[in-house]
């Protein structure tokens, strides 16, 4: 077992810069942190370069690491702490390789994100769509990288579980309507009708949009139909997040209710 003692080792730099987005960018790679996280990373086979753990760390997980077979590095609290962007490490951190995914099929039910900014929203957004039983989530220009710490703790490693990529909605969207998928988009309109209004379908497309500014209003003219929440008190609006929950699970359980009918 290789041991590192100081924060200045050049390794240790050099694993620091992954929390920038230029490179993860570069190097397709980026720092996991937790035992949860990095336990659902060896289940589902990524590929992990290099694993750092601490005294209290290889306390903690050295009976898991063992059966694993990692290779790992010892390192002190201090220099784990360095590496970590947690207000409270977990003595573990693992330099991860991002899993390239291609959708070469767009039928079943997909959530897309329009310049959705917040770490926080994008994440629950995301683990969301994977409880939901949603196919994948596609993110449009603008929104917050998946692979920034923030977003990695709200996923809970949901990236793991269905396809997660960056894309042109645009494209996107020309791409769902060829394979006869309908597509909606959330905006409060005149047009617009309730959600509890979709047809059940067994594919479909949602675009929920920016924190303040909502959907694009050139996305939401490409959308076969828009669609809104009704609010009941006095607030404004809902939390991207919890408006995109609402959606997902509300045609999640229509979808399950007719095929347990069918069977029926």
């Amino acid at each position: 077992m290789k041991e590192i003692q100081s924060s200045k080792n050049q390794l240790i730099k050099e694993m620091k810069k992954f929390h920038q987005k230029k490179q993860r960018d570069k190097e397709q790679k980026y720092l996991l942190e937790g035992y949860h996280l990095v336990e659902e990373a060896v289940l589902h086979g990524a590929m992990i370069e290099q694993l750092f753990v601490d005294p209290k760390g290889l306390a903690d997980y050295g009976e898991w690491l063992e059966k694993q077979a990692l290779e790992l590095t010892l390192v002190t609290e201090e220099v784990l702490k360095s590496l970590s962007e947690l207000p409270t490490p977990q003595g573990i951190v693992a330099l991860v390789h991002k899993e390239e995914r291609i959708i070469s099929d767009y039928r079943g039910k997909w959530l897309l994100l329009d310049h959705v900014q917040d770490p926080g929203n994008v994440g629950t957004l995301i683990r969301t769509a994977d409880a939901a039983g949603f196919s994948g989530v596609i993110l449009g220009e603008g929104s917050a990288d998946i692979y920034s710490t923030k977003v990695l703790r709200s996923m809970q490693g949901s990236h793991f579980h269905l396809p997660v990529v960056s894309a042109n909605l645009f494209e996107v969207i020309d791409q769902l309507k060829k394979e006869k998928v309908p597509v909606y988009g959330t905006e409060l309109n005149p047009e617009a009708i309730t959600y509890t209004s979709i047809p059940e379908s067994a594919s479909v497309a949602f675009i929920l949009g920016n924190e303040g500014q909502g959907v694009q209003k050139e996305l939401l003219t490409q959308t076969d139909q828009n669609v809104y929440i009704p609010l009941y008190g006095a607030a404004e609006s809902l939390n991207v997040g919890v408006a995109g929950g609402i959606l997902m699970y509300h045609f999640a359980s229509l979808s399950n209710v007719n095929e347990h009918l069918r069977k029926c």
